[in-house]
């Protein structure tokens, strides 16, 4: 997984680097139409295309019947029957394409909340940063320390929380960049990287797991936890990002289905897609 993230970040740097001066509607736009034509083409090459047209020119036929024959009760029950079926037989031609863009779509989700869903932090501004220990690690007992940096100041000593394993700090950023906070213990020492600055299209990482394999997919901006550490998890919780809109904060991820879903619509009879 660690090399299918490493490959999808460097190609989503390339895609995002044209439009990082713009206003982040810019990338997302394009990332949604790249995303609703990459839909179109798994959805024209793993449906049964003609069997999808013919379900719905049925279902159309169907629908004439009700407005045909309205007075006649027994053959608008049967109609309305006849359409139900249908609706099934398009639902069974439309779950194989479906269940191939889960997989793509994953990837990219991860991608996007990566660059939309937290923002860098500003100078001045507090972070919290949560140490999950693995199991059968007492935070009493491990003697873990963070080493001083010109790029934040820590501002509180460590906070541990026996019943959730669990070692936090706040710390204070400082000067802009990119930053390395060391995690020292006894033989043992670890880095998570911190960002200031003014909100772009780079990936930023939150959170840092172990390398179970759904960690690693919805985490793609941070290399897995050495196995050889005693820690699950550090998580620096950056604010929260949104898009505006008319004067309305929208969620990227809102953003990203709507756009998708306009454009696939609007492209599918150039490219003889039946949906």
């Amino acid at each position: 997984m660690g090399a299918v993230n490493s490959v999808l970040n460097t190609l989503f740097d390339l895609l995002c680097a044209p439009l990082a001066r713009l206003n982040p509607w810019w990338a997302m736009a394009f990332l949604s139409l790249l995303t609703g034509l990459l839909m179109l083409l798994v959805f024209r090459f793993t449906s049964n295309q003609k069997g999808i047209r013919r379900t719905k020119d049925r279902i159309k036929g169907h629908l004439l019947e009700f407005r045909l024959f309205k007075d006649s009760l027994g053959v608008t029950l049967q109609a309305f029957g006849n359409i139900l079926v249908q609706n099934l037989r398009y639902l069974g031609h439309a779950l194989k394409p479906l269940l191939v863009m889960i997989i793509p779509l994953l990837l990219i989700l991860a991608q996007l909340n990566a660059r939309f869903g937290y923002r860098p932090l500003r100078p001045g501004e507090q972070v919290l940063l949560k140490v999950k220990l693995a199991r059968e690690t007492n935070p009493l007992d491990l003697d873990m320390s963070i080493v001083p940096s010109s790029g934040f100041t820590v501002e509180t000593p460590p906070l541990r929380i026996e019943e959730e394993s669990e070692i936090d700090w706040r710390l204070r950023a400082v000067e802009p960049g990119r930053h390395g906070i060391v995690l020292r213990w006894p033989g043992q020492s670890v880095v998570k990287t911190m960002d200031i600055g003014p909100p772009g299209l780079s990936p930023l990482a939150p959170l840092t797991t172990n390398r179970e394999f759904f960690n690693q997919l919805f985490n793609p901006a941070d290399r897995p936890l050495p196995k050889s550490v005693p820690l699950d998890s550090i998580e620096l919780m950056y604010p929260g990002r949104s898009l505006r809109f008319l004067g309305m904060n929208i969620h990227w991820l809102l953003a990203f289905f709507v756009l998708s879903l306009i454009f696939g619509f609007s492209l599918k009879g150039l490219f003889k897609v039946e949906i």
